[in-house]
């Protein structure tokens, strides 16, 4: 997937002024977080939970490189094969020559943020061999050739307007008079088209939400079963993950699914939780007659260690987007890559580089909801801060913004002197706009009055007005 991230302003800018996607956004701003709630409410031992599963994944990730290894271990004797591959290249071309190999002309895919970070469709296309998203979501968006708005909710930008619109621009051999005015007709009707692709398919591609190294076993969850159909009816069974997927047992995978569907979409747990452990066996109904493990480091590996080796924690609920302010307002798409939102804003920096994403730590107001919601207790906040350092130490920003950043380092390092100038700009601002009670236009804050007008002080500076109270109470 090509990065787009440098031009985020331009895309918010976009986004802002689409009524579309503005009407689209108004559901992700209730329900996800409404949901989320209620189901958290509803478990006493939440936090108790959250703590659990956060010690989980730093005793994985303090040993890697032992839990990855015992994992191989695991699939190969049970008669299937990891591939390591290095980056995205190298996934693509491990991917392709199973398909070769087995002469597949169909892949159905089930929905996989690593097969997006690969660029995998666009590769097999390229190689002709056709992929089929089995997701729902993410089988509107390849009709419609976009990437993803969302981690859980690929389509989640888009109004059932529009999809019904895609549906008949894609499905012209069916009625065109026929009705598609709510889910369920639409749903249907992608029932219908995605069957006979499950039972032509030759290979199935599904994501992996954990890699158990106890049992060599990949779990998704979903709440469509389109994922047991991927996996189960071909001749081949790949899985995409990443390195940070894998717990040492079951019992960690499953303390870690309980938090999982709550801050995901606020369910007890998902519809389907798919455990799949090797090729099929003579004595099995059915199966894959081969299990593939595409191991993906793409960057991830140099967290280790160092201040964003949190980030290695996420477990993709996407509670953090569903809760964030900027998200809300933009959408996925403006963020420009495969991992949008807080997560995105520490994720994409670290595996594309701050050069290419410097601007997404700057979407955020830090208000810290996304932290206070993260299953994973994450310092999305914090680590924001550590690529806006980085960035600013490389002379990233614009100079202008670097010159006033230093400029306001020089005040605040000289407390007497910063309460002096935050009191003179106040009287003065104070005095200039006492007429209009606001300015419309003000040197240096034009980012501001742009868009709003900005209200005139008035008069004194915070800090002054509060030593006067505090001198007041003394008195008293």
């Amino acid at each position: 997937m090509k990065a787009t991230s440098r031009a985020f302003k331009d895309n918010a800018r976009r986004a802002l002024g689409d009524p579309q996607l503005q009407k689209a956004l108004l559901n992700l701003r209730t329900g996800f977080a409404e949901r989320r709630a209620h189901a958290v409410s509803q478990l006493p031992e939440w936090e108790k939970l959250r703590d659990e599963a956060v010690a989980i994944k730093r005793h994985t990730l303090a040993n890697l490189d032992f839990y990855l290894e015992a994992f191989e271990q695991k699939v190969t004797a049970q008669g299937g094969q990891v591939h390591w591959c290095r980056d995205a290249a190298e996934a693509n071309a491990a991917v392709l020559a199973i398909c070769r190999r087995l002469d597949a002309q169909t892949v159905t895919k089930g929905k996989s943020m690593v097969g997006e970070e690969m660029g995998l469709n666009d590769h097999l296309e390229a190689n002709g061999v056709t992929p089929v998203e089995t997701d729902l979501g993410e089988y509107i968006i390849q009709i419609r050739h976009e990437p993803p708005s969302h981690i859980i909710a690929p389509a989640v930008h888009l109004t059932k307007e529009q999809i019904g619109e895609s549906f008949r621009a894609t499905h012209r051999a069916l009625d065109p008079a026929r009705r598609l005015e709510d889910a369920r007709q639409m749903c249907d009707e992608a029932r219908a088209i995605l069957r006979p692709r499950f039972l032509a398919a030759d290979v199935g591609i599904t994501g992996a939400n954990f890699l158990v190294a106890e049992t060599g076993s990949s779990i998704i969850v979903t709440n469509e079963g389109n994922g047991d159909l991927t996996q189960t009816l071909p001749k081949a069974h790949i899985v995409l993950a990443s390195l940070e997927k894998v717990v040492p047992t079951l019992e960690d995978a499953s303390t870690i699914l309980r938090v999982l569907a709550r801050s995901a979409t606020g369910q007890e747990f998902s519809a389907y939780t798919t455990v799949s452990t090797g090729p099929r066996r003579p004595d099995d109904a059915d199966g894959p007659g081969e299990y593939h493990v595409v191991l993906l480091d793409n960057g991830r590996s140099a967290l280790l260690g160092g201040e964003f080796e949190d980030m290695l924690r996420c477990i993709r609920c996407a509670a953090c987007l569903n809760h964030c302010p900027v998200y809300q307002a933009i959408g996925g798409q403006s963020y420009g890559w495969v991992y949008p939102g807080p997560m995105g804003a520490v994720l994409t920096p670290s595996l594309i580089g701050v050069e290419a994403a410097g601007n997404l730590p700057n979407a955020s107001t830090f208000c810290g909801r996304c932290e206070q919601v993260c299953p994973m207790k994450i310092p999305l906040p914090r680590m924001m801060r550590h690529w806006r350092e980085r960035e600013f130490e490389r002379h990233l920003p614009p100079r202008t913004y670097r010159l006033g950043l230093a400029a306001w380092a020089f005040f605040v390092e000289r407390p007497a002197l910063y309460r002096r100038a935050a009191d003179w700009g106040a009287r003065i601002l104070g005095y200039v706009g006492r007429a209009r009670g606001r300015f419309r236009a003000l040197p240096l804050a034009a980012g501001w009055t742009r868009t709003r007008d900005l209200p005139a002080p008035e008069g004194r500076s915070f800090m002054s007005l509060w030593a006067e109270r505090v001198a007041a109470r003394k008195r008293a």
